[in-house]
Order: C-alpha cells, then structure tokens, then sequence
C-alpha cells in the first residue's frame, strides 16, 4: 500500500465501521467508451452533496484523472465509488489490471517523457491519494472536505496553489 495524505476511509472489506455513517453518493462501472459521461455525474453528484467552487473542480479532475489511469493501466475498465462519511467526500476508482512489480510510489516523469503524471495530479489536487494493491488489481482513494471554514467555503488540504505547477515548469 502507498499512503501520500491521509488514509482512505475504507478497510479490506468495504466501508470502515469505525470512522462514521457512510452514506452512498455514486457506484458505477466504467469503460473507456464511458469516461466523459461518468466525469459528468461524478460533478453532479459532488454538487449536490454540497461540495462547490475550486475544491470540487479539483475533486472531480483528481478523478477523472484515476479513471482514465484505470481505462489506460488498468485492465481498461473499472468501478468508481463515490461516498460521504464524517464531513467528507471519499472517492475510490478500482481496476483490475494486473500490473507487474511491487512499486506503487507516485512519481513525476522527466519533463520529456509524455503523460504519466496522472497518479500525481491527483495527489496535488487533493492533497491525499492512497493506493491499495488488492488480488484483482489497485484501488486508488482520494478524499474532500466538506466541513466549511468561517466563510463558508470547504476546507483546502495545505497543497499549495489551487493548480499544481506545470510539470515541466523548473
């Protein structure tokens, strides 16, 4: 397993019992051919759980960008889970590709190698990205607040500017 932020919300076996009600937002299965329209309800879902502006923007690229990992690395298909648990929004995308070796660090390629930088988008969207190796494949987890700070806007996870840096800026 690799941990970059806070652990997932979830155990081995589905929804952790110990961190809270866990309210079901979104499940579905996806292919290549169903990206775009899944991007599109993953949106409306975060919306309408009350998660707006630049941190639900984020969200839901941090997304995009695992599901079109799984589409691309992952066996071409995969399963996106959306809930609510304890004044969070927790997003899992599972593949069932069979990936070879051990490692599952997330690292950004030389500014000359093209794509690759999905993993690490999604961590510096959110701030958290968890990667479980299971039997069948990876789950790969990322999580939003929904707890507001005074101004009523959700808390940002301390990652710095809204977008990350250009991968090949110095």
């Amino acid at each position: 397993m690799s941990i970059l932020g806070p652990p997932d919300a979830r155990g081995p076996d589905g929804p952790s019992s110990g961190g809270g009600e866990v309210t079901p937002l979104l499940s579905e299965e996806f292919t290549a051919q169903t990206v775009t329209a899944l991007r599109h309800l993953l949106a409306a879902r975060i919306a309408a759980a009350g998660l707006t502006g630049d941190v639900a923007e984020d969200l839901v690229l941090a997304v995009h960008e695992l599901v079109t990992n799984a589409v691309l690395h992952g066996g071409g298909r995969g399963r996106l889970e959306l809930f609510q648990q304890t004044g969070q929004l927790v997003c899992e995308v599972t593949d069932h590709g069979r990936r070879h070796g051990t490692d599952l660090a997330v690292h950004l390629p030389a500014t000359n190698t093209p794509g690759g930088r999905g993993l690490w988008l999604a961590h510096h969207l959110t701030g958290a990205l968890t990667l479980t190796r299971r039997h069948d494949g990876i789950t790969a987890t990322v999580t939003a607040s929904l707890i507001t700070e005074a101004g009523g806007t959700p808390e940002r996870p301390d990652v710095g500017p809204r977008r990350p840096p250009h991968p090949e800026a110095p």
